[in-house]
């Protein structure tokens, strides 16, 4: 009898280790993961902190060994010589004029088509789909040429047009994450909108887009950072100064002064930045629009 109690009081008290051991093993592994995580931001971050610092810097403290990682004096005017020495002003609005509609196609275009793709039935939906996505297989190398010659016998060269008219026409990525996200919708919501007499249009406008905030977010975030960083494009279609956008404004700048490493570090954060920002404040909707997307049949 004794012997029993003694191994039924026992028997919690194993138990007890075990979730004591696991509840242990969990903590150091999360606490190794997060350790790697903390390395990886702070490797990842170097380059950055370099980036700026050396944008504050006077040109001594730039080429002095061993390297000055905080400047001393902070060499503010670093930032205002960039305007004086190309017009970054200019750049910066032909920039975001060409990003407003870039966006503009990613977010009302391309949810438009998409929600066609995902709850519209057509005879030939799936052969239209598929060639959508046959499209993203084509590098855009190879349109690059007759797209120019299509253009300038248009007399688009060195204008915005090549540029802003396109992507009004929808992107075949963007409209295929949409078209997975837009499928795990419930479609009660659509039954009940039809029933009350909405149209299509109205129930993508009114119900599909209020839903599809993570989504949409995604596809802004990465239509403005190919649009910001594009250079290919207004290298080949644009060439008048005036019309150039930061990034090719950032390599002129960079032929004419690149021996001037403060302002060409300067001029580097001020092309970068915006982004920081834009992900920063839109991480979370990003985050969530590409965790559910998902691959559905």
């Amino acid at each position: 009898m004794a012997e029993a109690v003694s191994g039924a009081t026992a028997l919690p008290r194993v138990r007890q280790a075990h979730t004591h051991q696991y509840v242990l093993r969990r903590r150091l592994g999360r606490g190794l993961l997060y350790l790697a995580l903390l390395s990886g931001s702070i490797l990842f971050s170097v380059p950055f902190f370099w980036l700026l610092t050396t944008s504050l810097k006077a040109t001594r403290q730039i080429i002095s060994y061993p390297p000055v990682w905080i400047p001393n004096p902070v060499a503010w005017r670093n930032y205002p010589d960039v305007f004086r020495y190309a017009p970054f002003g200019l750049y910066f609005r032909n920039t975001l004029f060409i990003v407003g509609f870039n966006m503009v196609g990613a977010v009302i275009t391309c949810s438009l088509v998409a929600y066609a793709f995902a709850r519209l039935q057509a005879p030939g939906r799936e052969l239209l789909f598929g060639i959508l996505l046959a499209t993203m297989m084509l590098p855009g190398w190879v349109t690059l040429v007759p797209l120019y010659i299509v253009y300038s016998k248009l007399n688009w060269i060195n204008t915005f047009l090549p540029l802003i008219v396109p992507p009004l026409f929808g992107s075949a990525f963007f409209i295929f994450m949409m078209r997975q996200f837009f499928r795990g919708l419930p479609a009660e919501l659509e039954d009940a909108a039809l029933m009350d007499g909405c149209s299509y249009v109205g129930i993508w406008w009114r119900i599909i887009l209020p839903l599809s905030g993570p989504v949409l977010a995604t596809a802004a975030i990465f239509s403005f950072m190919g649009a910001w960083n594009d250079l290919i494009g207004p290298l080949i279609f644009l060439n008048s100064r005036n019309k150039y956008t930061l990034a090719i404004g950032l390599q002129a700048f960079v032929t004419e002064h690149g021996a001037e490493w403060g302002l060409l570090m300067a001029a580097s954060t001020m092309m970068i930045l915006p982004i920081i920002v834009v992900f920063f404040f839109m991480q979370k909707q990003f985050v969530q629009g590409i965790t559910l997307t998902g691959i559905k049949g």
